[in-house]
């Protein structure tokens, strides 16, 4: 490992260390589900839907 970790290094990476919610936490499902119902209710949901869809419209674009 040590020596993957110098070769990578060498390409000019580092390492990187990220936390996330663990979705396997009692009550994360819960929680998950109830701030997905506020934000549904949310008067700029339509918004964000419509910017993410054309966020992703773009990006598909860049890739063809």
């Amino acid at each position: 490992m040590r020596r993957y970790r110098t070769k990578l290094r060498a390409q000019g990476l580092r390492p990187v260390q990220i936390w996330v919610p663990d979705t396997r936490a009692p009550g994360f499902a819960e929680e998950a589900k109830r701030q997905s119902e506020l934000l549904s209710h949310s008067p700029a949901e339509e918004e964000v839907l419509e910017w993410i869809q054309a966020a992703i419209a773009d990006w598909n674009d860049e890739w063809k």
